[in-house]
């Protein structure tokens, strides 16, 4: 099984990179309780995105060795502007993928491309292990569309809490 985990709520510092951002240890009872749940398998491989809010999560998650893997950074926002219609700027992002959804932002295909080597890649060198990976909302949410060979789920990208989990079926996703 493959186990997409999007990090914990991040301080967000408007006119700071998002890629920048800091886990708030405010929220780190969140991150804990993703950890009791019983949704994160006992023994798993992990790796994470090398975004400090990522590598936080997975470092409060396990105990386990976790590797970081630059491919699986979220969509390069290369702006620190603060956008109060996020939502609408994700969703123009998967409406056209080929084309930056804001400016300064990487275009989704990008992005997809770019997580889906990584994803493929650790999913053939460990095809006997569930993965976690510690990542973004937006790349597993491309992530899991593609390897499920489903339309993107937006309503579930809007609704996933911080941290939170998508699975995706192992054997489907190594195909």
């Amino acid at each position: 099984m493959l186990f997409l985990v999007r990090h914990g709520r991040p301080v967000v510092e408007p006119g700071l990179l998002p890629s920048a951002w800091e886990l708030d240890p405010a929220h780190f009872d969140d991150v804990w309780a993703l950890r009791e749940s019983g949704r994160l398998p006992e023994r798993a491989r992990w790796f994470c995105s090398p975004e400090p809010k990522a590598i936080a999560t997975a470092q409060l998650l396990t105990e386990d060795e976790v590797g970081v893997v630059d491919g699986l950074r979220e969509q390069v926002r290369d702006t620190g502007d603060w956008l109060d219609d996020l939502d609408a700027t994700v969703r123009r992002a998967f409406a056209v993928p080929d084309h930056p959804a804001h400016p300064g932002w990487e275009p989704l295909s990008r992005t997809r491309d770019r997580v889906l080597i990584a994803v493929r890649a650790l999913l053939d060198a460990h095809p006997d292990d569930d993965l976690v990976l510690v990542g973004h909302g937006t790349a597993w949410t491309v992530v899991a569309a593609v390897l499920t060979e489903a339309e993107p789920d937006l309503d579930r990208w809007s609704t996933l809490g911080m941290p939170d989990v998508i699975c995706v079926d192992w054997p489907l996703a190594s195909r």
